[in-house]
């Protein structure tokens, strides 16, 4: 590699976060430094930095946390479990204090108002044996970051170029947990038991939970390889980064990620053809086909290392090749459950956590919601509808006035796939949605003219 390559702020940026991983592999313990020293830097840059780039400063803190929150799960590096969606509610805070918001976004003061009377209905339906604050948080805390950063977020002026940046914070630690899953686990074939999902081969976390965050980063991946890729080199690392991490989101065997991420790549890669040139467009066909390659490699080795179990898991077969009964795995009969604990209690829900609960008085299982509008129904009741209204149709309404978030789909896909197989069990739907709501702006190049003649 020439030197003039290892000069790229990107280029040194990958090589550091692999090092990182390698050095969490080494030494676990690491994690715990890595995060402290991210979130004492993150708070020293937001505090000092100049009012012309404090915006920059929480919104890439905030990117930055939230694509390495399953990372510091899996290695127990955060200080708490829900540590990262803290920070994101903090950050932003700050944000608000010294960059005030915007009175437009009054729709999500209501939609964190009416969060509230789950938790009072909750303190007369939760069990004696259910942890009240911890239950409450760990279903509250997903929507209230969702929240803040809405607020901090809605109609905020951002550059076009900041916003790649912050697609470039959500994969940089992406690519530090996809090292550290090669290093874990480097031989699949060692770990198969089955077509379900696979722990040992996420890092020995929640499949669900690392697909979704591997799935977050081929798309940041995908957004370098079609816009900031200039050379046969950059195309070429950034194909390598993308089949590395779709290998190891597929054989989680956790489906979610890897679905969520082909709907979002869709839906950035309709709009990037749509708004590109004629000549735009070719380049754009020739990176496609490059990447479908990658993919289709990527799947070849997946299913020979798999000996085939990938390709019969999403073909909704067993391991003896007979089908399945339920494509979502039992999602669906989750979801119906939260039906009926919404028609059992339709006005103010049967409250904050209580679906969780249920199942461990009826079933002894801890089964939480892995879809958060069924969870929204049956915990909040018409307030549930209430939210998910404006959680829709107002950025929905944003964008029909204000079209210059390239990524605006993109990002909205990405909150609403992952929200129907996982929840707001990590902090990057809320994050993303928020992204949706910012008011992008395009540099205008000078212009420089010569003055007439005397």
């Amino acid at each position: 590699m020439s030197r003039a390559y290892l000069k790229d702020d990107y280029v040194r940026q990958v090589l550091i976060h692999i090092g990182i991983g390698i050095l969490i592999f080494l030494f676990e313990p690491l994690s715990k430094l890595y995060f402290m020293v991210f979130m004492i830097y993150s708070l020293w840059w937001i505090i000092t930095a100049p009012e012309a780039i404090k915006t920059r400063a929480v919104l890439i803190s905030c990117a930055y946390i939230s694509g390495a929150e399953v990372l510091f799960r899996m290695t127990d590096g955060g200080i708490a479990y829900e540590a990262s969606k803290y920070l994101v509610i903090l950050f932003m805070l700050i944000g608000m204090f010294f960059r005030g918001l915007s009175g437009k976004g009054y729709p999500y003061f209501f939609y964190l108002i009416a969060l509230v009377p789950a938790i009072i209905v909750a303190s007369t339906t939760l069990t004696l044996d259910a942890r009240f604050r911890t239950n409450i948080a760990f279903v509250l805390s997903g929507p209230v970051c969702l929240g803040i950063a809405a607020l901090f977020c809605y109609d905020r002026k951002v550059s076009h170029t900041l916003l790649h940046d912050l697609v470039k914070y959500l994969a940089l630690p992406c690519i530090t947990m996809t090292t550290y899953l090669f290093l874990y686990n480097p031989s699949i074939k060692d770990t198969l038991s089955g077509t379900a999902s696979n722990a040992a081969a996420s890092g020995g976390f929640g499949p669900n939970q690392v697909s979704t965050a591997l799935g977050l980063g081929m798309f940041a991946i995908v957004v370098r390889l079609f816009l900031k890729s200039p050379s046969l080199f950059l195309k070429l690392l950034n194909l390598g980064i993308l089949g590395a991490m779709t290998f190891r989101a597929i054989v989680t065997f956790s489906r979610g990620g890897v679905v969520a991420a082909i709907l979002v790549v869709a839906a950035f890669l309709w709009i990037l053809f749509l708004r590109s040139s004629t000549n735009q467009k070719g380049h754009i066909i020739g990176s496609f086909i490059l990447c479908c390659i990658a993919i289709i490699l990527t799947w070849s080795i997946s299913s020979s290392q798999t000996y085939g179990l990938i390709d019969k898991r999403y073909a909704n077969l067993d391991a003896q090749g007979r089908e399945k009964g339920d494509f979502t795995t039992g999602r669906v009969a989750l979801f119906i459950e939260e039906i009926d604990g919404f028609l059992s209690s339709p006005f103010l829900g049967i409250g904050a956590s209580r679906v969780k609960d249920k199942r461990v008085e009826e079933f002894g299982l801890q089964l939480p919601s892995h879809n958060e509008l069924g969870r929204l129904l049956s915990e909040h009741g018409f307030l549930g509808i209430l939210i998910i209204m404006i959680l829709i149709i107002k950025p929905l309404s944003y964008y029909a006035a204000n079209k210059r978030n390239l990524f605006f789909f993109a990002f909205f896909a990405f909150w609403f796939a992952t929200i129907n197989h996982s929840g707001m069990r990590i902090a990057a739907p809320a994050l993303l949605y928020a992204l949706c709501l910012l008011n992008v702006t395009y540099e205008n190049p000078a212009v420089h003219r010569q003055l007439p003649a005397k």
